[in-house]
Parts: C-alpha cells; structure tokens; sequence
C-alpha cells in the first residue's frame, strides 16, 4: 500500500531478532562450555588397556566396563561379571533387574550394583533407547507458567485477529468507503495492537540472562524454563549424604567382638573383602581407603550391594562368607540388640556399619543366622555453607525435608548440625505397613530415614499431591526415578552420569550455596515479568475492546501502525526491558496470567472509556477528527505511563530514572515527530481536554490501586 512510515515497527522487530540472536549465541557457548565438563563418558578396554572415553566415541564391539552408578551407553550384552540394573527410564518401572553373563543391557538402563564386562552391540539410533524416541517423538511436557500463559493469550488473539480483521477492513472499504491504502493501514493498526509481540522477546531474554548468570557461577541449566521453575518451588528435597554432607566417607573407628570365631583378624579378612568386591558407593571407597592390605583368600562368590538389601557379601574359600551392612539389617539375624557404642555412634551423626560372618556359602538374598563380629563408625563432614543455606532457605518460605537411607537418630544429628529447625520431626519408613501411607505423613514430618530407592519418588509425589511445587537434589543411581518426577531436578558435583543426564539444573561447584542464587534468579525473572507483563497487555486489550466499539459502531479505528510502535517503543519496550533484569527475591505471590490481567485491565478499560465517551463528544464539542485522534492519542501514552509509574514504585535512582525519561522521552517525540505520527496540533480549549481526562484517569486509577491493596492483590 505504500504506507512504508507504518512499516517502522519491522525495524524493530528485526532489532529485536538480532538481539535475542545474540543473546542465544553468548548463553550458548557459556553453556557448551559447561557442558564439555559433564559430558558423559565410560570405559572401554581396547588393545588390552582400560581407557575413558566419552560416549559418543564407542564403536560396534567395543568392550566396555559397567560398574554401580554407571549409565549403559548403547546395547550390548555381558561378556563376564554380573550386574544388577534399574531400566526405569525406558519403561517406567522401577525394579531392579539381575543380568548375568550373556544377558542383553539395554541403553539408558543404570547399574544398580555389581560389575561386569559388555560387549557393544549397537550403536546411535539402532540403540532401543533412540529407537523408542525416534518412534514417539515425544518429549517430557515444559511445565512453564510464563509458557502456558503466552500460548492462551496468542491462541485468544490468533482467534480474535481474523473475524475482527475482516469485518474491519469490510467496514472501512465497502461501508465507509475508504480507499485501499486508508482500510488496509487502519485495520492493520487494529491488528498490531494486539500482539503483546515485545513480550515473548523479553521473556526469552529474562530466562537466557539467567542461564547466563547461572553459567558464570559454574551451574549449568539444561532447560531453559526450569530457571522459571526454581521461582515457584516452595519444597526442596535434599538427599543427605553427598548434598548435606560432603559424600566423602571415612573410617574412624573399628570395634571387635567375636574375632576369636575367624581363622584370621578382622584385618586380613576385610583386606580381602575390600579388593574382591565389586561394591564402589562412598561408604565401599571408605573401606578400600582404610583396609589396604594385600588380599590373601580367594572368592568363591558374592553378592553386591544394593540399596534395597542394604548389605552385601563375599564367600571366601575355607572361611566362609562376611557380611557386610546396616546395623539394623544384620542385628536381626543375629538375635541380639544393637550394642551401646553403635547407638551413641548415631546419636553423634555418624554411619556405622556391621561386619557379621557365617559359615553357609551365601547364595540368595534371604540372610541365614549371623554372628557380630565388628562395627565400623564411619564419618561425613559437613558440606561448606549447608548449615548457612539450610537457614536462609527457611527464611525464605521453602520447606526443607532430608530424605536419607541412613539410621533415622543419625539423620537427625546431621540435621541438627545443618542447622534445621524441625531436626527432631523425623521418621523411619521401614516402620511404615504399606508405601500408600507415605501421603498420609509427608506434611508431618521434615526427615525421612531408612528410605528404600522407590519410595524417594513416592515422597516426591505424594507432595505434588498435596499442592507443593517440589525440587530434588541427588547424586546417586538412586535418586534418579525422584528426580525425573520432582518439578525441578538438581545434582551437585560428584553426581553420576545417569543423575545428571535427567537432572534440568547440575551443578559444577562444590559451594552449597550456590543453591541460594539459583532460587533468586528463577525469582527474579518471574516477579520482573509479572511486574512488566501488564505494560503489554494493556494494549492487548484496549486494541480488542476498541476494535470491537469500532465494529458496533461502523467507525474507523483511530489510530496507524507508526502511532502503534512508537508506545511499543517508547513506553513498553523501554522501561520493562532494564526493570526485567533487576534483583527480586520475593516469593512469587499468584497465578502469572491471572495477576497480569487483574493489573492490566483497569488501565485497559480507562483508556477504552476515554476514546468512547472522546468519540460521542467530539460532535458535540466541535471538536476535528485530526484534533480528537490526538487528544486520544495523548490519552493512551498517558495512561500506559501510569501503568510504568506502578511498576518504578517503590522508587529508587534506576525506577526515577526509567519514569522520568519514559514520560519526558514520549511526550517529546509525540511533539517532535508529529508529523511522521501524523499527529494534529491541537488548541488550549483541546489540550485543556486532554488534561481533565488525564485528571479523571489518575483518580480512577489510583483509587483501582487502593482497592487493591487493601484486597491484599498481588501487584
């Protein structure tokens, strides 16, 4: 139509492009940079020789070694050695399965327990793992408010665009005559104004500056909207060992008591023990660090650790078989109570463990008549800040719970020394009949202990349930199932592979907290945005309402694109843009799109009233269409420039500032592009108008505030 003046706002649309552009590229690479350091990597013995290489390196008859903890990289099957594996991830069931030699492994599956040698069978996407994905194409669901909001506006403008365009344009061409070039640029106006368009940019930008920020304290986000989520979490779940504490075991005592009952000491056996076992969690590592010795008894067999048992074994050859686990595990079999040193053992926040010995060669998980022979005490210091995070965490409305597998007295003193409050609301889920009461009790208590792998998701859902937003930190096989089902998944340094591949927030650095600027940046970007949001959606809805007052009323509407963008620009763009990166640690308070709207309305509807009572009084008051679509105009940057006044309070230096140039900036433009903005002079009695209007809409709007604060409406 020629009207290139109107076509303004393509420049900054693609300024705008160019801009988000950037941005992805800088959060990208800051990103990538990190992730090279979690890149998951496995074993593979080639030429004889045991080397580490990443996954995506392993070649068909590759021979690789799986050991606990581990994710299996492609399909393959085992060549020697036995393994107990969790294939959850693929088919949603939680069972551990036992795979001995010549058992098929199948990718994305985990190493439970145990050890053993694969051969590579597949690989990329003939893995069955990458088949089911390239079958189904689908994808865990983005549980993103900011999300889920933009997509029902657009989907209500989208519906909304074509009727109200046509029948504009239908009206404005055939009805009232206009020519082609006045219909088109006059609908086209109505059109734009309904797009929140400047929205969607500056909430991408919001979420990628997190990212960034994020990535520079050494914390890589794998989503882009979990930095959204972190906002909303009210409920965070921590996995004791390795989150609270450091995960880094050591031995500090070693009691004896039947020793006389073994052909050797307790040292040369568990010498022994520690080189023939599979096992390698913290508490195993430990073991081998203390017990160095040269093994002088040969396996006959063994039976891995396991966090469902909660001990294993090895049969030696003339001796026997040793046990070694849970005090509570192996006690019952042995018909005796636990020994005073290992109860004040727990009460000091300590692991003990218990070596037991039997002379049946072990072959089955059922345990038979054990002998004590020893306790090991264990210790897990503190990790750096847990007691000062676990603190501000509390001042901040987000419930702590510990969940551990460890002895509940000593949960409670490792909680007690990290500084939570409710250390002595614990409870020891063996004691529970049935996994269904587990919803019944999550509220009540703050730790819960001796917690088997599936129930640490029963517990994530069970607080879904009850309306919590939840967040899940692990570091082991264990936890994956709960973090893959927890809103808001998170994984710490020493985490396996297979932690944090599902893991949407890992962190790369020891320093707990860390975990305090995560949750300020998710809410910084969703209370900026909420705070913001309502600039945009003004013109969303006075567009709509005005649109529709043209249709009833067979009337043009008022105004052109160029009018259009500079309040894009000027107004919207301008202030919401620096107010969007400034701190704000709130809570968030709300439904996003319901406090958008509730604040936006008002302002919305003012506007609407003003150029409908402007429009029946204009005949009246004699006042040129030129004349009445400026006083509009005027109205609408005025009353839009109130809506900014509301986000800079309270005010501080930045807040002046941005009103200050936003009302100076856009009033000075009106006056100086007048004439691109096809904007009339107007006269004192016109201008006199316009102030009463302005009056009158300040009153009514301040008036709309106090309501709302006395409402107790978030703002």
């Amino acid at each position: 139509m020629h009207a290139y003046t109107n076509m303004v706002f393509i420049l900054i649309i693609i300024v705008n492009v160019l801009i988000g552009i950037i941005q992805e590229i800088h959060g990208k690479n800051l990103v990538k940079k990190l992730s090279i350091l979690t890149t998951a990597k496995t074993k593979v013995i080639r030429d004889g020789k045991e080397e580490e290489i990443n996954i995506d390196e392993i070649v068909l008859d590759d021979v690789i070694l799986l050991q606990q903890g581990d994710q299996i990289p492609s399909d393959s099957y085992i060549l020697e050695g036995e393994i107990e594996v969790n294939e959850s991830l693929l088919t949603g069931e939680s069972d551990t399965i036992l795979k001995q030699k010549n058992s098929k492994l199948l990718s994305g599956s985990y190493v439970i327990s145990g050890k053993c040698y694969a051969k590579i069978e597949k690989v990329g996407d003939d893995n069955f793992a990458n088949q089911i994905i390239n079958a189904t194409k689908k994808h865990k669901q983005v549980n993103s408010e900011l999300l889920n909001s933009m997509k029902k506006v657009t989907n209500f403008t989208s519906f909304v665009i074509i009727p109200v365009g046509v029948i504009l344009f239908v009206q404005a061409y055939m009805f009232r005559a206009n020519d082609l070039q006045q219909s088109v640029v006059a609908t086209a106006a109505a059109l734009l104004g309904m797009l929140p368009k400047g929205f969607v940019l500056l909430t991408s930008i919001a979420l990628e500056s997190g990212v960034i920020k994020l990535a520079k304290k050494k914390v890589l986000v794998q989503d882009l909207y979990s930095v959204e989520t972190l906002a909303h979490v009210d409920t965070l779940c921590l996995d004791k060992t390795g989150t609270i504490t450091e995960g880094k075991m050591k031995v500090i005592d070693i009691e004896k008591y039947n020793e006389e009952l073994l052909p050797d000491t307790i040292e040369n056996i568990m010498n022994s023990y520690v080189k023939v076992t599979d096992d390698s969690n913290a508490t195993f590592i430990a073991l081998k660090n203390y017990f160095k010795g040269e093994a002088k008894y040969e396996k006959l067999s063994d039976i891995s650790f396991s966090s469902e048992r909660k001990w294993s074994s090895v049969t030696f050859k003339d001796i026997g078989t040793i046990i070694v686990g849970a005090p509570e595990k192996l006690i019952i079999k042995a018909n005796i109570e636990l020994p005073k040193i290992i109860l004040d053992a727990q009460k000091d926040g300590k692991r003990v463990l218990c070596i037991a010995y039997t002379k049946e060669h072990l072959k089955s998980d059922e345990l038979p008549n054990l002998t004590i022979i020893s306790s090991i005490v264990l210790a897990d210091p503190l990790r750096k800040n847990a007691k000062e995070m676990l603190g501000y965490f509390k001042t901040q409305a987000v419930d702590i719970k510990i969940i551990s597998g460890d002895n509940p007295v000593t949960v409670s003193t490792i909680a007690k020394m990290a500084g939570l409050q409710e250390y002595e609301s614990y409870i020891d889920l063996s004691t529970l009949k049935s996994d269904d009461e587990i919803i019944d009790i999550v509220d009540k208590y703050s730790i819960f202990a001796r917690v088997l792998p599936h129930q640490k998701s029963i517990i994530v859902k069970a607080l879904q349930a009850k309306g919590h937003q939840v967040a899940m930190t692990g570091d082991g096989v264990n936890d994956v199932i709960a973090l893959r089902e927890a809103d808001l998944s998170i994984t710490l340094p020493e985490a396996n592979d297979a932690a944090k591949q599902v893991s949407q927030i890992v962190m790369l650095n020891e320093d707990f907290s860390v975990l305090k600027d995560v949750l300020m940046e998710g809410r910084r970007v969703v209370n900026n945005l909420t705070s913001v949001a309502r600039i945009f959606f003004i013109k969303t809805i006075y567009s709509i309402l005005v649109s529709i007052f043209c249709i009833l009323t067979n009337t043009a509407f008022p105004f052109i694109p160029i009018q259009i963008t500079l309040i894009d620009l000027a107004i919207e763009a301008y202030t919401s843009f620096f107010i969007s990166f400034e701190p704000n640690g709130k809570p968030v308070q709300g439904i996003f799109l319901h406090t958008v709207l509730r604040n936006a309305i008002p302002f919305a509807l003012v506007i609407t009233l003003n150029i409908i009572v402007l429009t029946f009084l204009a005949p009246v008051l004699g006042i040129a269409q030129n004349s009445l679509v400026t006083i509009m105009y005027l109205l609408i940057g005025f009353v839009s420039i109130l809506a900014v006044l509301e986000v800079c309070i309270p005010f501080n230096k930045l807040h002046i500032f941005l009103f200050s140039t936003t009302f100076l900036g856009f009033f000075i433009a009106v006056y100086l592009f007048r004439n691109l903005l096809h904007i009339a002079n107007i006269n004192k009695y016109e201008l006199m108008l316009f102030i009463v209007f302005a009056i009158i809409s300040t009153i009514v709007l301040t008036i709309k505030q106090r309501i709302y604060k006395k409402s107790g409406f978030a703002q």
